[in-house]
Parts: structure tokens; sequence; C-alpha cells
């Protein structure tokens, strides 16, 4: 990897505490534009050289391939994100991605679960410790809306369960206290009681493995998705749709938009406002069902 980027990455890990998927996304995105500039250009470090032309040219091309707004949307603002860094580190004067913007694509709305399919995913039967930790972590996923990457660096102590909240840490090394619901107060309660039978002595992590240490995002997708098959689910959760559906049901019950970008932890309004969309098909719904004039005649 060229030095810039290797220390561009070297500032997203260590710095801003960026997740590995996080991470290897900022990465696939700058080496695939060296990768282009490659084909146009030889010279070293050509990324560090590249203008808006360039930029705009590859946006172009990839728009062309079928890649869809969202997607380039994210490739540029890695650029953009990395041409910043290196300004701050002064080896750059202008950062040339700054005023590209690419197509709008019409956004997907997050998958969501309801109320009845999640208590059937969370009431776990048997107290073998990891059903008890299973339940813990689905508990909290739900009851909190966190993302994968924040509960499996949840430490023992940055849970309080006499003031029933929780301190996570967020994109951009954002710290923000959360609420923990009844049921998943409950569960971790019970969790931190049989927690030692797996932990290593020095162990700090909330959560672990059967091997003693803080447990891997990858294991907690597979125990997410062993339990769906285990409760007789058939559609595919995986810990985002636990945070979607969060989500989506506190503000179905409580229309407080700046609330949930809080409790998500969004920097952008308009990254929570997908929801409002969501809300809108459920009252839409209870519309068409309810009011006479737009019932349809039997």
């Amino acid at each position: 990897m060229p030095t810039g980027l290797q220390q561009f990455s070297d500032y997203l890990q260590h710095e801003k505490r960026y997740s590995v998927h996080t991470l290897k996304g900022y990465q696939r995105d700058l080496l695939q534009f060296q990768t282009w500039l490659n084909k146009k250009d030889d010279k070293a470090n050509i990324i560090v050289k590249a203008d808006s032309l360039d930029i705009r040219q590859w946006v172009a091309a990839l728009h062309r391939q079928g890649i869809g707004g969202t997607t380039l949307q994210r490739k540029l603002s890695s650029l953009r994100s990395f041409y910043q860094f290196l300004i701050r580190k002064q080896q750059l004067k202008n950062n040339p991605a700054v005023d590209i913007r690419a197509p709008k694509s019409s956004r997907t709305l997050p998958d969501t679960l309801d109320a009845e399919v999640l208590t059937q995913l969370l009431e776990i039967p048997g107290d073998s410790i990891l059903a008890i930790r299973d339940r813990a972590i689905m508990e909290l996923f739900y009851s909190s809306g966190l993302r994968l990457s924040e509960l499996t660096h949840l430490d023992v102590m940055d849970i309080d369960l006499d003031e029933g909240t929780l301190r996570a840490i967020g994109k951009g090394n954002k710290t923000r206290v959360l609420p923990i619901g009844r049921k998943a107060q409950e569960a971790l309660l019970k969790w931190k009681k049989n927690r030692a039978i797996l932990a290593k002595e020095d162990e700090t992590a909330l959560f672990v493995s059967q091997r003693g240490t803080r447990i891997s995002a990858r294991s907690v997708q597979q125990r997410l998705n062993h339990w769906r098959k285990k409760q007789g689910l058939e559609q595919h959760i995986h810990p985002h749709k636990l945070r979607h559906s969060f989500a989506s049901h506190i503000l179905e019950s409580s229309g407080d938009l700046r609330a949930v970008q809080e409790l998500l932890g969004h920097a952008d309004i308009s990254t929570t406002q997908i929801y409002t969309h969501l809300d809108f098909q459920h009252l839409a719904k209870v519309y068409d069902k309810a009011h006479p004039r737009a019932r349809k005649k039997g």
C-alpha cells in the first residue's frame, strides 16, 4: 500500500478507532481508485496527484458500469476524507473531491422486524452459559440500538445496571450514554453473574467467547443466525436488523426524530430521516385499513 494510503489507514484505525469493517471499506475504495488511475498513468503515488477531473471520470466510469448512487457517494466520501487528511498533514493544498457529488439513486429502506418476530427470537430457552450470554447480547442490541462494533467493544465497566445505562463508543470515537431497557437489564444481570464461567481472569470485555476472550463480530453474527434457526424463523436476521427495528419502533411510538438520532449516534439527521419513511409506510397501512374513505369496497 502506498505511503499516503498507509498513513491514512493507520490514522483511521488508531486515532479515529474505526471498526475493521469500515476500515476495509475505505481501503477498498481508495485502492480501487489507485488502480484505475494507474491504468491512465504509472507514476508512483498518483492518487496524491489526482485532480477533480480524474475523480469525475472515475465516478462516471463506475456509474456506466451500473454502480448505484449510494455506493458512489460512499466512495467519494472515502476520497474526501483521504484528501482532507493529506491537507491536515500539509501534504496537499486543496481537496479535489470536495465539490463532486454522485448521481442520486433511490434509497433502500432498512429491513426491520415486527414485535412478534422479535419476541419469538428473544425468548431463548434454557440456562446454558451460551444461552445466557446470547440472550443478553440480543436483548441489548434491540434495547439500545447498538452497532455490532459498539457491542463487541463494550467492557464490563461500560455497563451501569444501577442506573440502567451503558457507555458506547461509536463512529469517529464519539461516546454516547444510552438507556438499557428492563428486559435487557435482567438478561445482563444474569450474564454478569455467570460471566466468570467463560471469561479469563484479566479479560475486560463484557461479552466473551468460549475461549474466554472478547467475542468477535463474526461470532455474534453466527450466534444470531444459530438462534434464528433454533427459534424457527425463516427470514435472515443480522445485528443491524435489530438496530433498524429499535429505531423504527422508537420513532413509531414517540415521533421524536431528534431523540432517535441521538440514540443511534448519527452525526447527520438526514441519516436518521430514512426511518420516517418506514414510519409513514406503517401509518399509511393503518390509514388504508381504518379510514372510511380509504377502505376498498368489499
